[in-house]
C-alpha cells in the first residue's frame, strides 16, 4: 500500500542569475562541487556510532580520537572519516556494531525536488519525502523538472547494480515534446545522437500519442547520463516539455501519486537484482563443484528424476495510476 501522505509542494523560489550577480557585487556565484554517488552513500563515522546508540555525536568523536573504534579491523582515530555501515565492519572496544536494516523505497518524485543529498540552495530533496533512521540516497538521477519513479535506499550494492551502465537495467520514460518527431528523428534516437561525452541512443522509442503541435514519446534507455533525454531531443530540434520515468526493470510506478512512496517487497528487490545480473551473468558465489559425467543406462535409486522447483514469481501487478502533473492528452 502506498503511503497516504502525498507531497504538497511548497513554494519554490529561485533567483535569476542576474539577481545573484547583483547580490554578490557583480561576480557570478560559484557552483558547489559535484558530489559523486559513491560519496553520497558514505556517512561520517561519528554519526554512524551516534545512530547506533553509543552516545552523543561529541562522545562518539571521543571514542574515535581515543583509538577505540575499528573499521575493517583497522583502528581509525581521524575525525571526519567516512564509512559505509552496510558493507564495512565497524567495532567499538572489540564489539561489532550490527548492520542497519536494508531498506528500499519506491517514490513518485514530484517536479521541483532534487535527487542529490547535498544541496546548498536548500531545495526540497527526495530523501526528505521518505522515512529513515539511517542515511538514505537516491539510485540514479532525475533532474529537478522531471518526475516519476525513483528508488531511495541505503543499499549501496543494489544502487551500483541498478545505476551502473555496465548492467544495462532498462528504464522507461514518457516524454512530451514540442512538435511531432518524424521517422528520421526516431531512427536517429535509436542509432545514436552525438553529445559532448560521446554517442548516446535509446534502446526503444515510439510515439504514444500526437497532437497538432506536440507528441508523447515512450523511450527505453539502459544507461543514464546527465539530462540525457532532454539533450538528445534538443539536438534533434524537439524541446522537452515534460519528462516522467514510469518503470525501472520490471518495476512500474503503478498508482503512486506525486510525493507518495511505498517500501519494496523482497520479491521485487530480487527481481531487480536478477534484471541487473542477467546482463553480465550471475556472480559466482564460492567454488563450483566438479560436474559429474552423465550416467549411462536407466536411472537408479528410488523414484524417477526429480523436478526442479518453480522459478520465483514476479511481484504482484498493480493497476496503472493517473499521470501526476502530466497534462491531459
Amino acid at each position: 500500500m502506498p503511503n497516504s501522505h502525498s507531497y504538497r509542494p511548497s513554494r519554490i523560489t529561485s533567483r535569476s542569475s542576474a539577481s545573484r550577480r547583483k547580490a554578490t557585487g557583480g561576480a557570478p556565484t560559484p557552483r558547489p562541487p559535484r558530489v559523486s554517488p559513491e560519496e553520497e552513500r558514505l556517512e561520517r563515522l561519528q554519526k554512524v556510532l551516534a545512530s547506533a546508540g553509543l552516545g552523543s555525536r561529541r562522545s562518539c568523536e571521543e571514542l574515535i580520537t581515543q583509538g577505540r573504534v575499528e573499521v575493517d579491523r583497522k583502528v581509525v582515530s581521524e575525525l571526519g572519516t567516512r564509512v559505509d555501515p552496510l558493507r564495512q565492519e565497524i567495532r567499538v572496544d572489540g564489539e561489532r556494531l550490527p548492520h542497519p536494516k536494508r531498506v528500499v523505497y519506491m517514490l513518485n518524485k514530484p517536479v521541483g525536488t532534487v535527487t542529490t543529498n547535498y544541496d546548498p540552495s536548500g531545495r526540497p530533496r527526495v530523501v526528505d519525502l521518505v522515512p529513515g533512521d539511517t542515511r538514505l540516497f537516491a539510485i540514479g538521477r532525475l533532474d529537478r523538472m522531471s518526475e516519476g519513479l525513483i528508488l531511495v535506499t541505503n543499499d549501496g550494492e543494489l544502487a551500483n547494480l541498478l545505476a551502473h551502465p555496465r548492467y544495462g537495467v532498462e528504464k522507461k520514460y514518457h516524454v512530451q515534446v514540442a512538435g511531432v518527431p518524424g521517422t528520421e528523428v526516431l531512427d536517429s534516437l535509436r542509432r545514436g545522437v552525438r553529445l559532448a561525452e560521446g554517442s548516446v541512443h535509446a534502446k526503444r522509442v515510439e510515439i504514444r500519442s500526437q497532437h497538432k503541435e506536440s507528441a508523447v514519446l515512450e523511450m527505453v534507455l539502459d544507461e543514464g547520463k546527465n539530462r540525457e533525454i532532454r539533450r538528445m531531443l534538443a539536438r534533434l530540434g524537439h524541446k522537452v516539455h515534460q519528462l516522467k520515468r514510469v518503470a525501472v526493470g520490471t518495476l512500474s510506478l503503478g498508482s503512486l501519486l506525486p510525493g507518495e512512496w511505498r517500501p519494496l517487497s523482497w520479491t521485487e528487490i530480487e527481481s531487480l537484482r536478477k534484471d541487473a545480473e542477467q546482463a553480465i551473468g550471475a556472480p559466482q558465489r564460492g567454488p563450483r563443484r566438479p560436474v559429474r559425467p552423465p550416467r549411462r543406462g536407466p536411472p537408479t535409486g528410488r523414484g524417477g528424476p526429480q523436478k526442479r522447483p518453480p522459478a520465483g514469481q514476479p511481484g504482484r501487478k498493480r493497476r496503472p495510476g493517473k499521470a501526476s502533473t502530466w497534462r491531459k492528452q
